[in-house]
Order: structure tokens, then C-alpha cells, then sequence
């Protein structure tokens, strides 16, 4: 398991509650005294257009500072998906998320979709030639399906069932009949039972880790990343994660 985070995501680069400053210390220190840390490059402006158009582009490029911080996002998730090819489980801890950013437009605290870039960068490459993404934030990830709406190659999971076992009951049977290169998690912990959803605890989050790891593992040589979306508890996020990435490698 591998981490990539960058300082400049625990400072404020925009005022909205993802941006408060310090809200991924606390993940930081319980990850970096488990797992190795390593800091990302930017992602390209070339690598943001295979998900994002020029204009929606030069809006957040408006703004140095946040457009440095959703650049340095964007690559972090680049390069967990790099690592994932290799076989071994990556995680971006990263900010601003993505799962709310569309080709055109964003909102929701996000502003570059960071896992389609990354998807999109292992298609265009020819890596990989089918994806699921897993997103289970609280909030839907439109911004994702509206990337891939309408390309067979990447399937895109996410429920709004409100019961922990259900939940993650659904999940599996999901993955039951799916075939694919690659896992990409958009790893949103607001569901938790501390955070907005009042929902899932940290055993459950490990459950999840547990059944995506495992799923990997037996069906694409364990070729999967995840990457940071929603999580406004700082002190729960890092439960979370941390409880997450367990799962993940429990196998």
C-alpha cells in the first residue's frame, strides 16, 4: 500500500468546508505510521482536458492557488493509478476532491475530477480497456457518470441504501457479474456514522476495503487505487481511512 499527499492539500486554497486548513492532519499521522508516504507531481494541463474542456479549465486556472492545489489532486490520483497497475493498492489523500466535477462545470468542493483524469489517462494509454469505479461518498458522484455516460469501457457503482448491511450487501452483488481491468474507489467517508450520513462505522469501512481488495485481487491481479472525495470529521476521516485501507490489504 502506498499514500499520496502533498502539504499543500492540508492549507486553505478556497473557502468551502473540504479547503479548512489542518482537516487531513490527523488522517496523515495515522496513515504515515503504517504505510509509505510519497509526495505527487502536478498533473499536466493535457492530462485535465481528457476529462475537463479548455473552459472549464481556464476558470479554475483563474485562480492560482486552487488550481495549483486541484492540479496537485489530480496527479496524486495520476500516479496512485500507476501504482495500481503495478499490482500493489494505492491511496491519493489528497484535496480538492473530484467525484462532483463534469466535463464543463463543477461544484460540491470539487473542481478536476481526479479519478476520470486518471481513468482516462490509462485508457487513452491503452493499460487498461474497462474500469468500475466505486464511489461510496455519501452524495452521488454525477460528475463522474457524466464523464462516462455512454462508454461501455467504465462502469460506475453507487447506492443510496440506508442500511450498513444492505448497503454493503448490494455492493457485492454488484461486483458479482463484473469483468475489469482496473478498480478506481472514489473514497468518500461522509456516510460515516460521525460525519453527514450518520451511517457506516469503521468496522463497515474495512468490510468495504475488504470486499473491493479482495475483488481486485482475484479479478484484475490487484489493480486498484482509491482516492479521497468527501470526510468533514477530521477525526473520524482518519478512523476511516484508516479502517478502509486495512480492509484493503487484509488479504
Amino acid at each position: 500500500m502506498k499514500i499520496f499527499y502533498h502539504d499543500q492539500f492540508s492549507n486553505h486554497y478556497a473557502h468551502d468546508p473540504a479547503a479548512e486548513p489542518g482537516r487531513l492532519d490527523p488522517a496523515l499521522a495515522t496513515l504515515k505510521a503504517k504505510y509509505p508516504v510519497f509526495e505527487p507531481q502536478p498533473a499536466a494541463k493535457e492530462e485535465v482536458l481528457l476529462a475537463h474542456s479548455e473552459q472549464h479549465f481556464e476558470r479554475i486556472a483563474a485562480d492560482q492557488l486552487l488550481c495549483n492545489t486541484a492540479l496537485l489532486a489530480a496527479g496524486s490520483a495520476l500516479t496512485a493509478a500507476e501504482t495500481a497497475m503495478k499490482g500493489e493498492h494505492a491511496f491519493a489523500l489528497c484535496r480538492p476532491p473530484g467525484h462532483h466535477a463534469s466535463y464543463g462545470s463543477c461544484w460540491g468542493f470539487c473542481y478536476f475530477n481526479n479519478v476520470a483524469i486518471a481513468v482516462r489517462s490509462l485508457l487513452q494509454l491503452g493499460e487498461i480497456s474497462s474500469a468500475i469505479i466505486v464511489d461510496f461518498d455519501l452524495h452521488y458522484g454525477d460528475g463522474t457518470a457524466n464523464i462516462f455516460k455512454g462508454e461501455p469501457a467504465v462502469s460506475f457503482w453507487h447506492s443510496q441504501e440506508s442500511s450498513p448491511k444492505a448497503y454493503i450487501e448490494i455492493l457485492d452483488r454488484a461486483l458479482e457479474d463484473v469483468r475489469t481491468d482496473l478498480v478506481a474507489v472514489s473514497a468518500g467517508f461522509d456516510r460515516g456514522v460521525d460525519d453527514w450520513g450518520g451511517m457506516l462505522t469503521a468496522a463497515d469501512y474495512k468490510r468495504i476495503g475488504s470486499l473491493l481488495g479482495r475483488y481486485a485481487d482475484n479479478n484484475c491481479e490487484g489493480r486498484l487505487f482509491a482516492v479521497l472525495e468527501g470526510g468533514y470529521n477530521a477525526r473520524a476521516l482518519a478512523k476511516n481511512i484508516a479502517a478502509f485501507l486495512e480492509g484493503l490489504s487484509a488479504d
